[in-house]
């Protein structure tokens, strides 16, 4: 089992298999704004409803913090699970034509999130993003009891216009996952602090996100008058923002603060591979760090289940994916609609198209 530290990072990816099976899970386009539907919705009594969510609480296999935020207010449960389906999809899907593309079933999770890969900081990223993303979308959609609309009092109108609309409230759930994620920093221990400063980078890119949408009201559309509220990103956007920190991530290690007597996180000690690569430079707030360098992800392992039979695309990543065994070629023959047509009044016509394709797979 993880510490304690170690393991709060990583709750919400508590029940991922639920919700993934393998490699297989598609990538649906979300967005960040559907509705909040991953647990069904049923005509339930409001008491029948109460021990409901209390049995997801207790099924996310939360600690007892966690457990006790989650079932004080019934949204809570319906949105990690929203979190934990949104963040797995997007990074299979930002991963997808790479050697690990997220597989996070069974033990593959479990070893990976043991070690401090650049792949684990993506995880405690993107789920951290996922949880943010949700909760403030939850609140603007009216599904939790303790928090509404962000109204954005604090803002300046210097223009004219009137704060109103409902926008996503990053105020609460930043809050929120600061409490539930046990942000409390451990000055020896380099793992815990390599954590929560990945943890940290995802509720950031969300932060840096936010957009004023506004809506014109005047005659004739002169907008002279707009009311304007914040909005979050696409989670699309965020979760290829990430992806981009992860492929920049800076490996580190750590250093005492003679004044503090406080652990730091710095760059390792350098070497000469690392002064040729100029891997040295100090990691900022923004950058995604590690302190393991990441297995091949070529054979299968306790990380991944490898890349052989995998797909591929000849052109984009099969020599990559395949690690130099080659791939094998397979051709076949597909019928799509095609040529497609909307009629009056509301139908679409298509007409069926036949072409051979070719599939590329990884070979043992």
């Amino acid at each position: 089992m993880l510490d304690g530290h170690r393991s709060l990072g990583w709750q919400i990816f508590a029940v991922i298999v639920f919700l993934t099976i393998g490699n297989t899970t598609a990538y649906f386009g979300l967005t960040g704004n559907e509705p909040l539907t991953i647990l069904p919705l049923t005509q339930e009594t409001e008491q029948t409803h109460g021990k409901a969510h209390f049995k997801v609480c207790d099924r996310l296999k939360l600690e007892r913090k966690q457990r006790r935020m989650c079932r004080r207010d019934p949204g809570v449960a319906e949105t990690l699970m929203e979190a934990i389906s949104m963040s797995a999809l997007e990074c299979q899907y930002q991963f997808r034509f790479e050697r690990w593309n997220c597989t996070l079933e069974g033990r593959y999770r479990t070893s990976l999130l043991r070690r401090g890969f650049k792949e684990t900081a993506f995880l405690y990223a993107i789920s951290s993003a996922g949880l943010t993303h949700a909760l403030a979308k939850a609140c603007s959609a009216g599904r939790m009891e303790r928090c509404t609309c962000d109204e954005a009092p604090d803002l300046e109108n210097r223009e004219a216009w009137q704060w109103g609309g409902c926008g996503d409230n990053l105020k609460y759930s930043n809050k929120f996952v600061k409490e539930f994620m046990g942000q409390k920093k451990s000055n020896k221990d380099l793992r815990a602090r390599v954590d929560l400063h990945n943890t940290n980078v995802g509720v950031k890119v969300i932060k840096s996100g936010v957009e004023t949408t506004c809506k014109c009201h005047g005659v004739s559309g002169s907008c002279t008058v707009r009311t304007c509220w914040r909005q979050l990103s696409p989670f699309h956007e965020i979760g290829k923002l990430l992806k981009l920190k992860y492929e920049t991530s800076l490996k580190v290690g750590s250093t005492t603060n003679e004044a503090t007597g406080e652990g730091e996180i710095t760059p390792p000690k350098k070497t000469v591979a690392a002064a040729h690569h100029q891997q040295n430079q100090i990691p900022r707030t923004t950058d995604l760090v590690y302190i393991d360098d990441s297995p091949s992800f070529c054979r299968p392992s306790k990380y991944s289940p490898g890349t052989a039979t995998r797909k591929c695309y000849k052109d984009k990543n099969c020599e990559s994916i395949c690690c130099g065994r080659g791939h094998n070629t397979q051709s076949r023959v597909v019928t799509r609609p095609c040529q497609c047509q909307v009629r009056w009044c509301c139908y679409v016509e298509c007409k069926q198209c036949t072409q051979r394709e070719e599939i590329y797979t990884c070979k043992d």
